[in-house]
Order: C-alpha cells, then sequence, then structure tokens
C-alpha cells in the first residue's frame, strides 16, 4: 500500500460510501477535497476528520450544474498543489424519485426532467470532473480516475430505466477513457459495493443492517491508489468480493474482471 500523501478528490463524500471512501483516505494519510451538495454534512465531515493524519477541504456544490467541475479542480490544487486522483461517486437514486427499491419505475412512468436530472448528475457528472483533472493528470503522467457506477444486473433490470441506464453510460465512458489513457501513465477504473448498500440513495429501508455496509469500499479505493495499482487500467472491481484474508493484489485479482462489457465485447467490422 503506497505510504506517500496523495491529493484526492471525491465527489458526494458527505454521506454513505463517499462519506466511508473519504474518511478511509484521510485516515490513510491522504489529503481530501470532499464534494457534496450538502453544506451541513460537509462540515460534519471536516470535524470527523480532525485529527487524522490526512486533511480535508470541503466544497458545497451541486454537479448538475457545469461551472462546479473546474471550480472543484481550481480550489484542489490551489489547496494542495495538485490532484493525484478523483473519486466519482456523487449519484442520484431511484429514491429522488419513489420510496422502495422494490418498487419499480417504468420506462413509461418517468418523465424527460427526471431523466435530464439522472443523466447530469449520474453521468454527465463523472466525465465532467474528468476532463477538469485530466490537463493537470497528463501533464505530471500520473493519475488515477476511481468511478463508482453500480452492479452491471441494475442496468438492466425491470423498472431502473433512470439509475441503472444513466450508470451504464457512466460505465461506459470510463472504459473509453480508459482505453484513451493508455500508456499515459493515468488511469481509469470503476469500483462498485455489489449490492444494494446502506445508504441514503436507497431512501427508507428497514433492512439496512443486512445490507452491505459502504466502508467495504475503502480498502480496494486505497489499492487503487498505491504503488502496486500504477498500471492497473480498464478494470472493474466488487468490493464485496475483496477477501480481506488475501494479500491485496490476490484480492483485487479475485474482485476483479474488465470494466463494462470487455469480457464479451466484439469490435465491429470495418471496411479495409
Amino acid at each position: 500500500m503506497a505510504s506517500e500523501n496523495q491529493s484526492v478528490i471525491v465527489t458526494g463524500a458527505a454521506s454513505g460510501i463517499g462519506l466511508a471512501m473519504a474518511m478511509g483516505l484521510i485516515a490513510a494519510g491522504h489529503d481530501v477535497t470532499a464534494v457534496d451538495r450538502n453544506a451541513a454534512a460537509l462540515k460534519e465531515l471536516a470535524a470527523r476528520a480532525a485529527g487524522l493524519k490526512g486533511s480535508v477541504t470541503i466544497i458545497a456544490a451541486d454537479l448538475a450544474l457545469q461551472d462546479s467541475f473546474g471550480l472543484i479542480a481550481g480550489t484542489a490544487l490551489i489547496k494542495y498543489g495538485r490532484i493525484d486522483a478523483l473519486v466519482n461517486n456523487a449519484g442520484i437514486g431511484q429514491a429522488a424519485v419513489r420510496e422502495g427499491q422494490r418498487t419499480p419505475i417504468r420506462f413509461w412512468e418517468t418523465t424527460h426532467e427526471q431523466w435530464s436530472r439522472f443523466i447530469a448528475v449520474n453521468a454527465a457528472a463523472p466525465i465532467g470532473m474528468a476532463r477538469a483533472v485530466l490537463p493537470h493528470m497528463l501533464a505530471a503522467r500520473r493519475g488515477r480516475i476511481v468511478t463508482v457506477t453500480t452492479s452491471l444486473g441494475t442496468m438492466v433490470r425491470e423498472g431502473y430505466l433512470l439509475y441503472g441506464s444513466s450508470k451504464a453510460a457512466t460505465e461506459s465512458a470510463m472504459a473509453v477513457l480508459s482505453a484513451d489513457l493508455a500508456g499515459t501513465g493515468v488511469t481509469s477504473n470503476v469500483l462498485v459495493p455489489g449490492g444494494v448498500t446502506n445508504t441514503p440513495l436507497v431512501g427508507e429501508a428497514s433492512n439496512r443492517d443486512k445490507m452491505l455496509q459502504p466502508d467495504i469500499m475503502a480498502k480496494p479505493l486505497l489499492w487503487l491508489l498505491s504503488h502496486e495499482a500504477a498500471s492497473v487500467n480498464g478494470r472493474r472491481f466488487i468490493a464485496a468480493d475483496w477477501d480481506l484474508s488475501l494479500p491485496d493484489a490476490a484480492a483485487a485479482e479475485k474482485a476483479g474482471a474488465p470494466i463494462a462489457w470487455g469480457g464479451i465485447a466484439r469490435m465491429p467490422i470495418e471496411p479495409a
């Protein structure tokens, strides 16, 4: 595991998976630029981080607004002098439209406004953030982009047009990005919990103790930022499959697969 301090941007950092990842990074000695819409929750994060090895800078921002991307990257550069990693975690879930994970929102029940919001937050924002940090990473010839999408099954699940399809768009974008980044020293990988996770994204629920817990994301994320993972690119990792009893490289091999649909993708026939 890398011991050097890194400057890491984490979006959606004030609760759930984002909070668990941000706290894990700060505890490990990294400096985190924590981004979220919830300013009050960000202040709570900063209070929790006091006294830990790393530091935190908080930014209240709505990632549906394009002006946010440059502001976030610029703030991280001013504060820490560099951007070593970007963790795209911010997202909007089904509960924003209808409570209950098992209550599908049928394709024909969705509205244009809902679709636009989900695309803006779940799909466009990770691309916008990547665009904002890539010039600095490419100039340094090093950097890590880690994006939280969702289980592949969720992307095609009944009633999940809004969440599943917008996350599928993000997965595809990060796969394209990983291919474009080959040989640059910058990498793009995907990290997912592997199932329903105890976060505000799921809305009201009575069985949260039976869900996956957000802190399972911290260990694989720290590995993805380590020296050992410097050449790991175009992979997706399922945190629920990360075996803590194994060395990190072995755990990554067990929990990893090609990003998106790389294992079954067939390239189109093209004219010679």
